[in-house]
């Protein structure tokens, strides 16, 4: 994917899911009109999820993936079953492919009720529909398609598109809070951290919706932030500035001056802000002994001063004064038994699409375990949560 293509976590996630052999990846070939996926007689050839970025129409940006069989067998299949099934997590379109000629087993019925359970759209698709003599009438949901003929598949995308989600309701980063005009600061630190040549993706998303709202954007290092400010000749409507340098930050921009970072940002633009804020509270309660989880979505090289595994847990251990254990995770690895850890701590999550950090959200408070994020709990433990929240009036009035 280039540089200029939408980023992962804003496609559209489609899941092509089914027994071995039932024809998913013949099906995803004929539905992308490419041959991505590798198509095979032999039982169980998809042996892990393969993802894919492209453009799909009429959908638009999209990722299809994918999945191993879900009817794979012995130990081995066990745990390819359990990697198909984990992609639900971050699956926003599900398609279940079955084998016409067998028809629906009470597998797939359960694979279908899995769907709506965790409410994700879905379409039933029978395969190799060529093979039989006549098509029976399709049920709610239900569609038949050839892969290898090329029957209905101009329709199923017709009909994918049409279960497509629309998120026309989602909100902005931060285009909604600003006015034509308005002017922006980003407080961008360029240390060792820093990509080499480049601007993280949720400052290159945040600048690109500040234009998009016909805003100003003006980047600044957090050093020249107080002499810009004194120079600018207008007060901002907004100063972002990365979680690492929240402190100085809050200290060189004026009380007046609305303020907050692009974890916190992100964090209301995936609709977790209220869970990680509350979660950020925990951070008081914390006892020797308890076990912290840092977890990222994405992974990287790791510096001498990560943040992750060196600067939130040394931050963590002087704001608490407790001994405490830190564990850390990355990309697409989070635990399913969270119930050993006190508190979680989330990145902004930039490179994970929105259901799966809802997911991971929805699986820590199900086992009440508090979660919160980079940006909130930097800013809680600095003292300056409500401040920073107080673009979101609902949220200041919780931490009151």
């Amino acid at each position: 994917m280039s540089l200029n293509a939408t980023p992962t976590a804003d496609r559209l996630h489609i899941g092509f899911f089914g027994r071995r052999n039932a024809g998913k990846s013949s099906l995803l070939n004929a539905v992308v009109g490419q041959d991505l996926a590798v198509v095979s007689d032999v039982l169980g050839t998809t042996t892990d999820p393969v993802y894919k970025a492209m453009e799909l129409l009429p959908i638009g940006p999209v990722v299809v993936i994918d999945t191993p069989g879900l009817d794979d067998v012995g130990s081995l299949g066990e745990k390819r079953i359990k990697k198909a099934k984990q992609v639900l997590n971050k699956t926003d379109l599900a398609v279940l492919v079955v084998d016409a000629q067998i028809g629906l087993s009470s597998m797939e019925r359960e694979v279908l009720e899995l769907f709506s359970q965790k409410a994700i759209p879905h379409l039933c698709v029978f395969n190799k529909s060529d093979l039989l003599e006549s098509l029976p009438e399709p049920g709610p949901g239900e569609f038949y398609a050839s892969a290898l003929t090329g029957a209905n598949i101009y329709e199923l995308k017709e009909r994918l598109a049409s279960l497509a989600k629309s998120d026309d309701s989602k909100l902005r980063i931060v285009g909604d809070l600003i006015k034509p005009s308005d002017f922006v600061v980003l407080v961008v630190p360029i240390d060792k951290a820093a990509p080499k040549g480049r601007l993280i993706l949720p400052q290159q998303q945040t600048i690109r919706d500040i234009l998009e709202a016909d805003a100003v954007a003006v980047v600044v290092k957090e050093f020249e932030l107080r002499s810009l400010l004194n120079d600018l000749g207008r007060k901002p409507a907004l100063v972002i500035t990365d979680s690492q340098v929240f402190a100085k930050v809050a200290a060189d921009t004026p009380p007046d001056v609305p303020l907050t970072s692009f974890s916190i940002l992100f964090a209301r633009h995936k609709g977790i802000l209220e869970g990680v804020t509350q979660g950020a509270l925990a951070l008081d309660t914390l006892k020797d002994g308890q076990k912290v989880l840092i977890a990222e979505g994405c992974t990287h090289h790791r510096q001498c001063d990560d943040i992750g595994t060196v600067k939130l847990p040394r931050w963590i251990s002087y704001y608490s004064s407790k001994k405490l254990e830190f564990s850390s995770v990355s990309g697409g690895d989070f635990p399913e038994d969270l119930s050993i850890y006190s508190l979680i701590v989330h990145c902004g999550g930039c490179m994970l699409n929105e259901r799966e950090v809802r997911f991971r959200l929805k699986c820590a408070q199900d086992q009440e375990v508090p979660m919160t994020n980079f940006g909130t709990a930097i800013a809680h433990m600095q003292g300056i949560l409500k401040r920073s929240v107080s673009v979101f009036p609902h949220l200041a009035v919780e931490l009151e």
